[in-house]
């Protein structure tokens, strides 16, 4: 008789009960290639089950409740117990990373958390084990399905972010709140996640700032195609002068781009190090099945191995985002008259912004300049819009969009 490996299930929502399924029909192959057969041996639910029998009985538990409390008590208290814990709670790791892995690290248990990135998108893995030798210089990638999949329908179909945001909810990648992931909260918890093993740093959803895709008009999207441009919303972790700056933020990328040709809910990752150069890893994003395979994956690692070194952790200094330089995309409607882009471009000039391209629209109160400037700090940008913002031959307010500028077309 092949040994049972004991499963304590936290929640049985739609991952939950996917996993029980998934673990039930893999669990002959997975006794094959580990010697030892996974069965869910408890399950706890808001109306059954009681945790400290869950977790007695248990080689492993799967935390699939959710949110931060009570997943955060069952987590520290597998992890003090010394068993393995699997989890799929990017909120619950990006605020409390630090004191499940110092829980993890007192008792020598495992602490597996695939399912909590990129879907079945193998990348926490591949950083900490494939890549485990590898000075990972930048991470950057498409870690929310949801915003993905709307921006891909404003650029194919020209819907507004509205309708778009709709006919994701029909089609079930939008939830009926989606403010999280249009407002780029979940993917900067992603990020925190990924940056602490990329960077073996303490980095929390607090060190994350976030924008979102909500102001994004059609007009930015077309106007942006003139100069070959694709909007993403990304997550980007990257080591500079000695420090790390962890964003989220929306942004064109230029065609020759491994991530622009990712689209519709599917997720992609982009590692980069001198000693990799660059690896893209791509796949479907979250959902029930998908989310499933990835926490299964976990307990199989797990199954396999007798233990794994945990992040250590460095100190690191946080760049703020006014240091950090970036290309930008202007979209500016003005009055049609004489001396309008020698007015701009002072204003520019004096703050040592850079124009790249520029495209003139329209005519009369309707006319539009659309350019795109080199990357220049933050700060500097940012003085330069609000200078040319209170200029009297401004109909609106500017509009401006991050620009990566990095191809790999080699």
């Amino acid at each position: 008789m092949t040994e049972p490996f004991r499963v304590g299930l936290l929640g049985h929502g739609t991952v939950g009960s996917a996993f029980a399924a998934l673990l039930s029909e893999r669990s002959q192959a997975i006794a094959t290639a580990t010697s030892r057969r996974p069965e869910v041996s408890g399950v706890l639910t808001r109306s059954k089950g009681d945790f400290a029998e869950i977790l007695s009985g248990a080689d492993a538990v799967v935390e699939l409740i959710g949110g931060i409390e009570p997943a955060r008590e069952y987590a520290v208290r597998t992890l003090e117990a010394g068993k393995a814990l699997v989890t799929a709670n990017k909120q619950l790791l990006s605020q409390h990373g630090d004191e499940l892995l110092a829980a993890a690290r007192a008792s020598g248990a495992q602490l597996r958390y695939e399912a909590a990135v990129a879907g079945v998108v193998p990348v926490v893995r591949v950083m900490r084990e494939s890549f485990a030798g590898a000075h990972i210089e930048k991470v950057h990638g498409i870690v929310n399905g949801t915003t993905n999949y709307i921006l891909t329908e404003m650029a194919r179909t020209g819907a507004t972010y509205e309708d778009a945001l709709g006919h994701a909810q029909q089609l079930g990648y939008a939830e009926a709140d989606p403010t999280e992931d249009v407002n780029g909260k979940d993917a900067a918890a992603k990020m925190a996640i990924l940056a602490r093993l990329a960077f073996h740093a303490s980095v929390g959803l607090v060190d994350v700032p976030f924008e979102g895709i909500e102001a994004i008009t059609p007009d930015d999207i077309d106007y942006a195609k003139e100069f070959g441009l694709v909007l993403k919303l990304l997550g980007v972790a990257e080591r500079l002068d000695g420090g790390v700056t962890v964003r989220v933020f929306p942004c064109f990328i230029y065609g020759g781009h491994p991530l622009a040709s990712v689209v519709g809910p599917f997720n992609a990752v982009t590692l980069e190090s001198p000693a990799i150069t660059e690896v893209t890893l791509s796949g479907p994003g979250a959902g029930g099945p998908q989310t499933a395979s990835a926490v299964l994956g976990d307990v199989v690692s797990v199954m396999s191995s007798q233990g794994m070194d945990l992040d250590p952790i460095e100190e690191l200094r946080f760049i703020p985002g006014d240091e950090v330089e970036s290309a930008f995309y202007l979209h500016l409607e003005v009055a049609d008259q004489p001396g309008v882009l020698a007015q701009i471009a002072r204003v520019l000039g004096d703050n040592q912004v850079s124009v790249k391209s520029v495209v003139q629209k329209g005519m009369g109160d309707n006319a539009r300049l659309v350019m795109v400037v080199h990357p220049v700090a933050e700060g500097r940008f940012n003085a330069a819009v609000r200078e040319i913002s209170k200029l009297a031959l401004m109909r609106s307010a500017p509009r401006s969009i991050r620009v990566i500028e990095e191809e790999f077309t080699s």
